[in-house]
């Protein structure tokens, strides 16, 4: 790969108390790309993405973004870096309703309320849905609608780099094409994403490039359409 890589891991382990559950992970991600990590629940998927994110820290390796250190840096300094996470199990402020939510995405970028109103109304576009939904609860919505409204929320924090998280979880099968369509679209219109995902067909299917994350290791990388047709991802990872 390229050494001017967008995002570079390099060497990362981690652990919750005394165990460890990353063990030397290496990764690097272009701009413009979309990269998936596929692996077996418990691989260790969510954890690289909370520390990359700030989320959760390292105790050895390096985290390195548009060339900038920022390993164990604190979360919003990440945000702000331009790295936005949608995380695991959505993660809505329920009470709140879809407007304020998607407003809260912007809060750090400290922007005006005219910029704020255009990108609101991008946002809008994007997922009809909520425009029509937008006095709602957050708590009310289906799992798909608020799915649609954690990636818009990230998205209005201009995200140089997308980390999305098992987006499918819990959503009927329609759902779920429709939300991989939707990474898809983001992709294709310049959205750099890391996409975290159990359901490795269809992460596959819409990524350049993927890694296998196995018990906090990473067993092996290759262009998506390599590992789709590779033998033993296939039958650890894919069903057949």
């Amino acid at each position: 790969m390229p050494s001017d890589a967008l995002l570079r891991v390099d060497g990362l382990s981690t652990s919750y108390g005394p165990v460890e559950v990353m063990h030397n992970v290496s990764l690097e991600i272009q701009e413009g790309e979309l990269v998936a990590i596929v692996g077996a629940n418990g691989a260790g998927k969510t954890t690289l993405l909370r520390t990359i994110s700030g989320l959760h820290r390292c105790h050895s390796g390096k985290i390195s973004f548009a060339g900038s250190d920022i390993t164990n840096s604190a979360a919003h300094t990440i945000v702000r870096s331009g790295i936005c996470h949608v995380p695991e199990g959505r993660q809505v402020f329920a009470p709140l309703s879809v407007d304020d939510n998607l407003r809260l995405g912007a809060y750090t970028l400290r922007k005006d309320s005219e910029w704020v109103e255009s990108e609101m109304a991008r946002i809008y576009e994007l997922f009809p849905i909520l425009k029509e939904k937008w006095q709602l609860e957050s708590g009310n919505l289906s799992g798909g609608q608020q799915q649609m409204l954690a990636i818009g929320r990230a998205l209005l924090g201009h995200p140089k780099l997308l980390l999305l998280d098992e987006p499918s979880m819990g959503l009927a099968p329609l759902l779920v094409e429709e939300i991989f369509r939707i990474v898809q679209e983001l992709n294709s219109k310049g959205v750099t994403i890391l996409l975290v995902e159990q359901n490795a067909r269809m992460a596959l299917a819409v990524a350049d490039r993927g890694y296998v994350l196995e018990t906090g290791q990473i067993i092996t990388s290759a262009p998506a359409n390599e590992l789709l047709n590779d033998e033993a991802v296939r039958k650890a990872y894919l069903g057949y």
